[in-house]
């Protein structure tokens, strides 16, 4: 039956795939994923308010669904709608993740008082909020690069608290339970209203309380449209400009000046309604007409949203990450049995999860109209994918799994790091203006990432001949042999991608900011990559080290590629830093220290290590 491996593999994966890919079906008889696919305008980009559920719950809490206090799990939109629509009832909701156990002291809680012992309501921290805002403000005084662990916790909390009241503005008051009734009210005694006030500051006879009613309803707009950035209500219907977009508040306080009601700002009172009485017939038909209206005007910009919708429900990294995770396991399985047929289940489960990640790779280039890499989230998919594409052609051509099990581990961690770069919210961000050039983001920044792929390859590889060869006894001649050849040949691409990159970088850089190089720590990484690899070239064209000498100093070429990559940006210095975390720095000094250990097992004598046949080995 063995035989049949190869075929199984590749069935269950299509499998696996094909059932990521079925549209969302809604909990109920309400549209919520219609709702979900409402455009909004939140830091210069349209997208759907599925997108704005899921980065929103990812930047609170770190993943996407949410359990409520009576143990219902809800999808990311309808916890969406209940901190919009329903926000007495979310601030029950456990979604604020607290780990510092001085900031959870703040709030007199304790570990245990949260979900899963990290996870806190905003009930639970609402009577010391004003300790924390005290302690915000200070931490707030302190520069960035020397703030400690609390400091950078209190400000993540209290920016994720900032978060949550935005939303909660976003659509009604949150303090008027019937918003909607408030609104009606408002369209019926609106003029009477208006020409109190006008009277009023003309000092002429008027009906105070009109005046004061109108008064008072104004400054609850006021503070819904200072209290929100998410431009929710749509231009005016005769204009197709996308930039008349307005927060719910600032649509409503035009109520005051033309006498009737914003029919956006009334949808969203309607749907808020609906929702909070669970009446689905109501709720469907103001997001079908709220559609249609929207249909007329921005149907460009609601079909890439409708795909986008579709991009978050199949998460298509997700997919890649359980797949590379079973091809790493089926390839090094085929070192210790059935080598022929698990290699090549291996190698199709690979180049599944490879097109799956290439798909996913570029919906995003088409909804963002951008070249693949543009911040660092889309860096670490781009290293992960460039990495498994040279892994397939390695594999192809030596067919021992040897590039199939680095495929698997880098093709993991790298989506694995990517997940945590979309925790601080949504990786399809709008271009900084210095930044904003398709040309030098398909050139330079696409070149230099296909660097950091060939060489971190490079270095995967040799881990495996040190692993092989030291703990176990399958490193033979033969194998080292191969594993020496990709590996010069990976550094070769390397060396030449790392440095035209960096030219490039410099050219890009005396375009944006009129020097050619400026001993930026990034581009001290860059150089650094560049230089290393030359090192290794040097060294083995030149005698100075062998096969296994080589192998050690590809492994180092890991941490200088790391600290490139991600390194130079915590330093809190240079044109390219993007702000220390604890998490980020924890990981890559573990990441480094690795290395620097496996540096050490390489460099055992020979007679350490357990393989035999190793020719030319000794340096």
């Amino acid at each position: 039956m063995k035989k049949y491996l190869p075929l199984a593999a590749l069935v269950l994966a299509l499998l696996y795939v094909g059932s990521t890919l079925r549209p969302a079906r809604n909990p109920g008889a309400i549209d919520v994923n219609g709702f979900g696919r409402i455009p909004v305008l939140v830091n210069g980009r349209l997208k759907p308010l599925d997108t704005v559920a899921r980065s929103s719950l990812l930047q609170l809490q770190g993943r996407q669904s949410v359990r409520t206090p009576d143990d219902r799990r809800l999808q990311p939109i309808e916890w969406l709608l209940d901190v919009t629509c329903r926000s007495e009832v979310a601030d029950t909701y456990q979604h604020f993740e607290i780990t510092h156990p001085d900031v959870l002291a703040i709030f007199d809680l304790k570990a245990q008082d949260g979900q899963g012992e990290k996870r806190f309501s905003l009930k639970q921290l609402l009577p010391r909020l004003g300790e924390l805002q005290r302690q915000a403000r200070l931490a707030d005084q302190v520069e960035s690069a020397v703030r400690n662990a609390f400091q950078r916790a209190v400000l993540q909390l209290y920016g994720n608290l900032i978060h949550y009241q935005r939303l909660r503005h976003a659509f009604v008051s949150p303090d008027r339970p019937d918003f909607l009734g408030d609104l009606l009210k408002l369209q019926e005694s609106v003029k009477a209203g208006v020409e109190a006030v006008r009277a009023k500051q003309a000092g002429q006879p008027h009906d105070e309380a009109a005046a004061k009613a109108l008064t008072e309803i104004g400054e609850r707009f006021v503070v819904m449209n200072d209290s929100t950035h998410f431009l929710v209500v749509p231009p005016d219907a005769d204009t197709k400009d996308p930039v008349g977009w307005r927060t719910a508040g600032a649509a409503l306080l035009d109520t005051l000046r033309t006498g009737s009601v914003n029919p956006g700002a009334l949808a969203y009172a309607g749907l808020a309604h609906a929702w909070r009485g669970q009446k689905a017939e109501e709720f469907n038909k103001i997001v079908s007409l709220f559609r249609a209206d929207l249909e007329k005007r921005f149907a460009p910009a609601l079909r890439k949203g409708d795909t986008e919708v579709r991009f978050n429900s199949a998460q298509p990294f997700y997919t890649s990450t359980v797949l590379y995770a079973l091809a790493f396991f089926l390839a090094v399985f085929s070192w210790l049995a059935w080598p022929q047929e698990l290699g090549r289940s291996a190698f199709r489960v690979l180049a599944i999860a490879w097109v799956v990640a290439s798909l996913g790779i570029g919906t995003r280039m088409w909804l963002e109209g951008r070249p693949p890499v543009t911040n660092l989230y889309s860096s670490a998919l781009f290293v992960g994918w460039g990495a498994v594409g040279l892994c397939l052609l390695l594999e192809s051509i030596y067919r021992n799994s040897i590039a199939s099990v680095a495929a698997g581990v880098i093709g993991f961690l790298t989506l694995i790091i990517a997940h945590h770069l979309s925790l601080t919210g949504d990786t399809m961000e709008m271009m900084r203006a210095v930044l904003d050039s398709n040309f030098w983001l398909a050139t330079h920044v696409v070149v230099i990432t296909a660097g950091y792929s060939a060489t971190f390859l490079a270095g995967f590889l040799a881990i495996i001949y040190i692993v092989r060869g030291v703990f176990t006894r399958s490193l033979d001649s033969a194998t080292a042999d191969s594993l020496h050849r990709m590996v010069y040949g990976i550094v070769c691409f390397a060396t030449l991608f790392n440095f035209v990159g960096t030219i490039l970088g410099g050219i890009w850089a005396d375009q944006s900011w009129g020097r050619f190089w400026g001993w930026d720590p990034k581009e001290n990484g860059a150089l650094i990559i560049v230089l290393w690899n030359a090192i290794m070239l040097h060294a083995r064209w030149g005698g100075m080290v062998r096969q296994r000498g080589f192998m050690v100093l590809a492994v180092g070429g890991n941490i200088v590629t790391g600290w490139s990559w991600f390194g130079t940006n915590m330093l809190g210095v240079g044109l390219h830093s993007y702000g220390f975390t604890d998490a980020a720095f924890v990981a890559l000094a573990t990441f480094v220290t690795s290395q620097v250990a496996l540096i050490a097992i390489g460099n055992l004598p020979l007679d350490r290590w357990r393989s035999s046949g190793l020719r030319g080995a000794k340096s």
